[in-house]
């Protein structure tokens, strides 16, 4: 009995060390300053409400998609891979999608959005403060209050005609920060 006791025990300390090692420092407390922490400036417009604390930070790379709508493109899709911010070996720890929605890879966890505040940059899309419509599962992305979409680069429509029901997909970057009410 000792011994399955001891095995249970030392599983359950390498799924825990293994699932903090892919998750990073992204579900550390963060300080009260974003940008320091980030390492991006936040607009003004974009900062989040006091009462929340930076748990995540994200690198991302994926690309926007446009669809053919009367003539003009009209954003249809987002597709893109997160990994931690500070790891160089760029391991998935989640993806983004429609929604718009984010679903960690490591945990099953989810969160949806909507935008509430965007800061235009020249030449690329704009940066967003999104609200939180729903969370679920209990991983990395349990709870999240706010989403803020920094330092991006790309994924801008044609600027084109289109016609009929054409599709093009536009690469992008960004920077994706996650917030959870201070307890």
């Amino acid at each position: 009995m000792k011994l399955a006791k001891r095995l249970v025990l030392t599983t359950t300390a390498l799924a825990t060390v293994t699932a903090a090692t892919l998750i990073g420092t992204t579900v550390a407390p963060a300080a009260a300053s974003q940008t320091p922490r980030t390492g991006v400036d936040v607009p003004a417009a974009l900062k989040v409400p006091d009462g929340n604390r930076l748990t995540g930070v994200f690198s991302a790379e994926g690309v926007q998609t446009y669809t053919c709508t009367d003539g003009a493109w009209k954003l249809l899709e987002p597709a893109a891979t997160l990994w931690a911010k500070k790891d160089h070996s760029r391991r998935t720890v989640a993806l983004h999608s429609r929604g718009p929605v984010w679903v960690s890879t490591v945990d099953g966890s989810a969160v949806n959005a909507a935008a509430v505040a965007t800061s235009p940059k020249a030449g690329t899309i704009p940066e967003l403060l999104l609200k939180s419509t729903a969370t679920r599962g209990t991983g990395v992305f349990a709870d999240v209050s706010y989403i803020q979409r920094l330092n991006t680069r790309g994924g801008v429509a044609p600027t084109t005609a289109c016609t009929g029901t054409d599709q093009t997909s536009v690469h992008y970057s960004a920077t994706y920060t996650f917030y959870k009410p201070a307890k």
